[in-house]
C-alpha cells in the first residue's frame, strides 16, 4: 500500500501550514507532546515497578492500575493529537524517516500490549506468577521506553 499520497494531503494540510508558518507553534506543540509521553510513561513505570515487586508492596495491583488509568487515558489522549499536530507539519520528512517508521511500530505495540496483556494481568484481580509478571513488566517498558527513544531520534535523521 503507497502511503506516499496520504503523507502529501497531510503535508498541505491548513494545520499544517498554520504550525510551519509560526515561529512558536511547533515548540509548544512538542513541549505538551513531551510532557503527556512523560506522565505516561510515569503511569507505566509505576505499574511495572509494581509487578517487578519494587514498591507499593501493600497496594492491590488492580487498585493500583485503575486509579492510574484515567492519567494514562488522557495522556495517550493528548500524545496522539499532538503527536499528529507535529506530524502534519513534517509529513514529507517523516515518510523518508526510518526512526518515524520504528516509533510508528513501536507506538502500535506499545498500546496494543498495553490494553490488552497489561490490561489483562493487572486487572484480573489476583496477583500474577512471577514469570508474568516479570515478563510484562519488562516488555511494557521495553515498548514505552522506545517509542520515546525512536521519537528522539526522528530528529537526527
Amino acid at each position: 500500500m503507497d502511503l506516499l499520497p496520504f503523507f502529501k494531503w497531510c503535508d498541505e494540510t491548513a494545520l499544517a501550514n498554520a504550525i510551519r508558518d509560526s515561529r512558536f507553534v511547533f515548540p509548544i506543540i512538542e513541549s505538551i507532546h513531551i510532557l503527556a509521553l512523560t506522565v505516561l510513561v510515569g503511569t507505566v513505570v509505576v505499574v511495572s515497578l509494581r509487578l517487578l515487586g519494587i514498591g507499593l508492596k501493600n497496594m492491590p495491583l488492580r487498585e493500583l492500575a485503575d486509579g492510574l488509568a484515567p492519567m494514562r487515558n488522557a495522556s495517550l489522549g493528548v500524545i496522539l493529537a499532538t503527536g499528529f499536530m507535529l506530524f502534519t507539519s513534517e509529513a514529507l520528512k517523516c515518510f523518508e524517516n526510518p526512526p518515524f517508521w520504528v516509533k510508528m511500530k513501536l507506538l502500535v505495540c506499545a498500546i496494543l500490549f498495553q490494553y490488552t496483556v497489561v490490561r489483562w494481568t493487572t486487572g484480573s484481580g489476583h496477583e500474577p506468577g512471577k514469570a508474568q509478571a516479570v515478563s510484562v513488566a519488562v516488555l511494557s517498558l521495553l515498548l514505552w521506553f522506545g517509542v520515546g527513544a525512536a521519537g528522539r531520534a526522528i530528529g537526527f535523521y
